[in-house]
């Protein structure tokens, strides 16, 4: 198996070596590839997956955590600098025999370092009775694409507020839920992570090959792709969102969103409050075609609120549907 390396260390987003993995399906002559590559936190989600059910965007907004769509199936994924990503492009085009024969030679390869590792299910890779890795496929033309997790480490409450409510005892309690089923590897070896790399791309490859600059050029053309609004929430169907609470002074409302990649289609507002304005001139209006964050719904609203509904401040609106 060769190892393919880039020609320098700089930071890239996740997108780039999903491209790269097409790139060298499509374009590279040989049997088999595998490279390794680490990204600031990033959010991974399947080709399936409806985004606002699998990832907590506002919780990744605020922690600078990127949120990108694969072209494999599977659920959602947290990577950051302390876990390593593989890479593995074969010509081998059944999935079951491309699914064996890559868990079982990462298997083997950490056992070689003392671990207790075994394959599971369909997909994953375990240390006793707990996950370390977790992989997903495609295919390109001729060519078959497996790429996975490698929990050498990791930051565990941005894994588990990434894709869950942001709550701190939901958080805590996640956390605490999540590490009964995973384990990390730096628990299991004495190696250190690039020590790790090193023995990984060591054991696993016989040889390698450096790509250049034309080589980053195409793959930063196919890298396009990823980055597109149509790719990255293409196949997310409409889908509504409810808010709800009670305000002082004013009642209970509810608010029901119909949402396209976090957009507002429509809104209608429920609630035992007193109507003073016209609410759908007002404020359902204006909020058509607005994204839902709090910076976008606040520039569209009113500033007086108390007008259409009785003691409502535009503050407490807008919390109430950006929370």
């Amino acid at each position: 198996m060769i190892y393919v390396t880039l020609p320098d260390n700089r930071e890239r987003r996740l997108t780039f070596y999903l491209a790269m993995e097409e790139y060298i399906a499509r374009h590279m002559k040989g049997d088999e590839y595998f490279f390794m590559w680490q990204v600031t936190p990033t959010v991974i989600f399947g080709r399936n997956q409806l985004i606002q059910n699998e990832v907590n965007l506002e919780y990744c907004r605020q922690h600078n955590i990127n949120t990108f769509r694969r072209k494999s199936g599977g659920g959602c994924v947290y990577a950051d600098m302390n876990n390593i990503m593989f890479s593995y492009i074969t010509i081998d085009e059944n999935v079951s025999l491309t699914f064996g024969k890559y868990i079982d030679m990462v298997a083997t390869m950490l056992r070689k370092l003392g671990v207790n590792a075994t394959a599971s299910g369909r997909n994953d890779i375990m240390i006793g009775d707990k996950k370390v890795s977790g992989n997903a496929f495609y295919h390109v033309p001729g060519h078959s694409i497996v790429h996975g997790t490698m929990l050498y480490d990791t930051d565990m409450q941005n894994m588990v507020g990434a894709i869950t409510p942001s709550d701190e005892k939901l958080i805590s309690k996640g956390i605490k839920s999540v590490r009964q089923h995973i384990t990390l590897l730096k628990d299991h070896i004495s190696l250190d992570i690039e020590q790790f790399k090193q023995f990984t791309k060591d054991n696993l490859c016989n040889g390698e090959v450096i790509l250049g600059e034309n080589d980053i050029k195409k793959i930063s053309e196919i890298e396009k792709e990823y980055l597109t609004p149509e790719f990255i929430y293409g196949n997310n169907p409409r889908y509504n969102i409810i808010r709800s609470g009670r305000i002082e002074g004013v009642g209970d409302i509810v608010v029901n969103m119909e949402m396209k990649n976090d957009v507002i289609h429509d809104i209608d507002i429920k609630g035992d409050f007193f109507l003073v304005g016209d609410i759908g001139q007002q404020i359902i209006t204006p909020l058509r075609g607005v994204k839902l964050t709090e910076q976008e719904v606040a520039k569209a609203l009113p500033n007086q609120l108390d007008d259409v509904i009785l003691n409502l401040k535009k503050n407490d609106f807008v919390e109430l549907l950006t929370k």
